[in-house]
């Protein structure tokens, strides 16, 4: 009895040391701002965004896409958990607070117009100034 709890708590040991050296890998990749386009294996063009959360704003806060793009949005933060909502999109996603990653999101640039975003997590007193707009051509 006293080895197979010895063996049982061993091998737990093992698997959560594992897991703590394999998490760092997986979190907080981040990539520097920059703005690309590439095209889908159906033809579909694809623009990528890279979208910076902290302290009250966004950067950049205004994205233009052309109108048929799918538009890819990779969201992280430079300081604390933030969120990314689209209101006429239904779209509402949490930012990761620095250091934990980022979050993406995809805009179908189907019609024309402009599509306000905002942070949708309480974040402090600038929270309702935390805003943005893309803007399809």
């Amino acid at each position: 009895m006293q080895f197979r709890l010895n063996m049982k708590s061993k091998t737990l040991a093992l698997a959560l040391t594992i897991l703590c050296m394999l998490v760092p890998f997986s979190m907080g990749q981040q990539e520097a701002p920059s703005k690309s386009s590439d095209k889908t294996d159906k033809g579909r063009k694809v623009q990528k965004v890279n979208v910076v959360a902290e302290r009250f704003n966004f950067t950049p806060s205004q994205i233009k896409v052309q109108q048929g793009t799918l538009l890819e949005i990779t969201l992280t933060s430079d300081d604390t958990f933030h969120g990314f909502r689209i209101p006429s999109m239904q779209i509402n996603q949490v930012i990761p607070a620095r250091g934990r990653g980022s979050v993406k999101v995809v805009f179908d640039a189907k019609q024309k117009g402009s599509f306000a975003f905002e942070c949708s997590r309480p974040c402090g007193a600038g929270h309702t100034m935390m805003r943005g707009v893309i803007i399809v051509e």
